[in-house]
C-alpha cells in the first residue's frame, strides 16, 4: 500500500469546469401543464425482469414532460412508466409508486415487482386497492432521453482510487475531466434539468394521469428519500402516504453527504471485519478484526502490482467489497470470495462478483442530479485537503474511491443549485420514516433532519447494518404496510416513535448454516436489487 502523500496547494488550486450558469429551478409555484399528458399503454421491456411484468399484469408507456418547467410547453422529455391496475373498486386508495434511489436508479419495474411481493407475503388484498405505478426518472434506462457519457470510464483495471503521489492524483483528475467533457458534449442541453425538483414535477404529472384529484402515495429508498421529501415540499396539497427509507440528510446534499458517508463506511467495513474474524474457522483471514482488516490490504496491494484474474485492481476490490458495508446479505459472499482468493488463490469468486461495467448510465445521472441540485466546491484542495483529513483521522476504505466518484462534477459545465429547502411539516398525512441505526450510505443523523422537517413518524431498525432495509425485515416491512392500509395514522413525537430489532440471522449471519432465500425474492422472479447510493 502506498502512502496517501499530501500534495502540495500549488498543485491543486483551480476552478473546475464551472464556466456557465446553471438554469434557476422555477420555484415551487412553477407551472405545470394545464392538460397531464396521457400514456398510451402497451407492452413492457423484455429484458431480465420481463417476468415480473408478465406475472404482475403490468402495462407500460412513455409520458411526456417538459424538460423545463419554466416552460411548459417547450422541448418534450419522456418518462418511462409501467402500471398495475386497481383491481379493488370499492376501497380504491389511488396511485401508489416507488423510487430504488441512486440517483439513477431505475424503478419502472418496481411496481410489478411490489404487487409480486405484496402477494407473496400475505397482503395481495391491499395490492388491489392500488395502482402500483413504476418510473425510470428522467435521464434512466427506458425513459427518452437515457443520458449515456462513456461507457469505457470504470473499465477495468482503473487507476489506484488512492493516490500516492501527484502523478496518480492527475491521473484520475484528467479522467474525470473527460467523463464530464463527454457529458456536457452529449448532453449539455439537459445537463441543467436534471435536478430531483424537477424529478419531483414528473412524478406529479403522472399522478395526474390517474386523475387530477388523486392523492400521491409513495416508497422511496435512499435518494428516493431526498425526491419523496421534494416532492412533498413542492406539492403538500397533493401528499397521501408517504414511505421514507433510509434517509439523506437533506442539509448536507451532496458534497458534504459524501464526507459522512466516509466515516460511517469506516465503522461499517470494520464491523465486516469483526465478523469474519468471529468465523476465523471458514474464513483464515485472522482472528481480529485488524488482522483481517491487514490481510485485505496486503491484497489490494498487491491487485495493485498484478490485476486478480487480470481485471479486478485495487479499486476494482474496493468495489466488491464495499459491498458488503452497503447490506450484511453481502457479508457471506463477499467473505467466500475474498478468502477463495487470499486463502486459495483462487479469483472465480471475485471474478463472479465483478459485474458489468459498460453501461454508464446510472453513474452519468448520479453526477448529473447531483451537479444540478448544489453547490459544489470550486477549488480543487478543499476535495482534496476534506479526504487527506479524513483518511488521516483513520476513514481509509472509502474517501478516495468517494471523491472519485464525485469528481466529474468538479468539472462539470456549470454549479448546481442552490439547493431546495426541505419543509413539509403541513402535509395533510405525517409520513413515515424508517432508518437504521447503522445505516452506511445514509447514516442516522440525516433521518433526525428528515424528521424535524417533515411532519412524520420514525421507525428506527435498532442495530440494524443493512442500508434502506425496509424490505429485508419483516418487523419493518409489516409496520409499513400497516401504514399504507390504516384508515389513520398514530399520533408522533419528535423523537423515535416505535422500533423494531435488527433480525440476527440476517443481521449477523452464520456462514456455515444452510443458506435461506432472500426474504425479498420473489419465487421464479430474478432478485431485484435497490440501487447504491455512494
Amino acid at each position: 500500500m502506498k502512502k496517501l502523500l499530501l500534495i502540495t496547494t500549488a498543485a491543486v488550486l483551480g476552478v473546475g469546469g464551472a464556466a456557465t450558469a446553471a438554469v434557476a429551478d422555477p420555484g415551487p409555484t412553477a407551472p405545470i401543464a394545464k392538460d397531464a399528458s396521457k400514456v398510451t399503454w402497451g407492452s413492457c421491456p423484455t429484458d431480465g425482469y420481463a417476468a415480473y411484468y408478465k406475472a404482475a399484469g403490468a402495462e407500460c408507456g412513455q409520458l411526456e414532460v417538459p424538460l423545463d418547467y419554466a416552460r411548459p410547453n417547450g422541448k418534450k422529455i419522456s418518462i418511462a412508466v409501467s402500471r398495475v391496475k386497481h383491481t379493488d373498486t370499492k376501497d380504491y386508495r389511488g396511485v401508489l409508486t416507488f423510487n430504488p434511489g441512486g440517483p439513477g436508479g431505475g424503478g419502472l419495474v418496481y411496481g410489478p415487482y411490489f404487487k409480486l411481493l405484496l402477494n407473496k407475503r400475505g397482503y395481495a388484498a391491499l395490492a388491489a386497492k392500488y395502482d402500483l405505478v413504476g418510473f425510470d426518472p428522467r435521464g434512466v434506462e427506458y425513459s427518452q432521453p437515457a443520458l449515456h457519457c462513456n461507457s469505457d470510464f470504470q473499465k477495468p483495471v482503473r487507476p489506484d482510487y488512492n493516490p500516492g503521489s501527484r502523478k496518480e492524483e492527475a491521473a484520475w483528475l484528467a479522467k474525470s475531466k473527460k467523463y464530464a467533457q463527454d457529458c456536457t458534449e452529449k448532453f449539455g442541453w439537459m445537463l441543467p434539468h436534471m435536478r430531483t425538483t424537477d424529478a419531483a414535477r414528473d412524478v406529479e404529472q403522472i399522478r395526474r394521469t390517474f386523475g387530477p384529484d388523486q392523492k400521491l402515495n409513495y416508497w422511496g429508498f435512499s435518494y428516493g428519500t431526498y425526491l419523496g421529501a421534494t416532492y412533498e415540499t413542492l406539492f403538500p396539497g397533493k401528499t397521501g402516504k408517504f414511505v421514507l427509507d433510509g434517509n439523506v440528510n437533506p442539509d448536507r446534499v451532496f458534497y458534504d453527504t459524501q464526507l459522512d458517508q466516509d466515516r460511517a463506511f469506516e465503522r461499517n467495513f470494520k464491523l465486516f471485519n469483526g465478523w469474519i474474524a468471529k468465523w476465523d474457522s471458514k474464513y483464515h483471514l485472522g482472528t481480529t478484526a485488524k488482522a483481517v482488516e491487514d490481510n485485505y490490504y496486503k491484497a489490494r496491494a498487491a491487485a495493485a502490482k498484478a490485476p486478480i484474474g487480470g481485471t479486478i485492481g485495487p479499486d476494482e476490490l474496493d468495489d466488491i467489497v464495499q459491498q458488503a458495508p452497503y447490506y450484511t446479505s453481502e457479508y457471506v459472499p463477499v467473505a467466500d470470495a475474498l478468502s477463495a482468493w487470499i486463502v486459495g488463490k483462487d479469483p472465480q469468486g471475485l471474478l463472479d462478483r465483478q459485474g458489468d461495467t459498460s453501461d454508464d448510465n446510472g453513474f452519468a445521472v448520479y453526477n448529473a442530479v447531483q451537479g444540478a441540485d448544489a453547490h459544489w466546491p470550486t477549488h480543487w484542495n478543499k476535495w482534496h485537503n476534506d479526504a487527506v483529513k479524513l483518511v488521516k483521522q483513520g476513514n481509509r476504505f472509502n474517501t478516495w474511491p468517494n471523491v472519485w466518484f464525485n469528481a466529474p462534477i468538479f468539472y462539470w459545465p456549470f454549479n448546481g443549485g442552490p439547493k431546495l429547502r426541505i419543509n413539509a411539516r403541513k402535509t395533510a398525512t405525517p409520513t413515515l420514516l424508517i432508518q437504521s441505526t447503522l445505516d452506511a450510505a445514509t447514516p442516522y443523523d440525516g433521518v433526525l433532519v428528515q424528521h424535524r422537517e417533515l411532519n412524520s413518524r420514525l421507525l428506527v431498525e435498532v442495530g440494524g447494518k443493512t442500508h434502506a432495509n425496509s424490505l429485508g425485515n419483516l418487523c419493518l416491512f409489516t409496520k409499513a404496510v400497516s401504514y399504507l392500509d390504516a384508515a389513520s395514522v398514530p399520533a408522533g413525537s419528535h423523537g423515535v416513535d416505535d422500533t423494531c430489532d435488527a433480525n440476527p440471522a440476517t443481521n449477523d449471519p452464520d456462514p456455515t448454516a444452510v443458506s435461506a432465500k432472500s426474504l425479498t425474492a420473489v419465487p421464479g422472479m430474478p432478485e431485484l436489487a435497490l440501487p447504491k447510493i455512494r
